[in-house]
């Protein structure tokens, strides 16, 4: 079984630029008011959602690990 991670997106940051939804349109919503959301909070690891976090223009997209809370993006420094 892979990883599971934990993926959240910082409301207060989102600009709602959409890139999420160009990067993991099976992963990201907008709300109407441009607000992202992922459709899953808790998915199997996967490069898209990836994609998604480090193609935020501002940064408001954080993935951890499910298990242990271990950061994916943005890493620790």
């Amino acid at each position: 079984m892979g990883d599971r991670w934990h993926v959240e997106v910082d409301r207060s940051v989102c600009i709602g630029s959409g890139m999420c939804i160009n990067h993991a349109p099976d992963g990201f919503r907008l709300d109407p008011a441009r607000q992202s959301h992922p459709r899953d909070p808790a998915p199997d690891a996967n490069e898209r959602v990836l994609a998604a976090a480090e193609g935020c223009p501002v940064e408001a997209i954080s993935i951890t690990l499910l298990d242990g809370g271990e950061p994916v993006f943005p890493p620790e420094d």
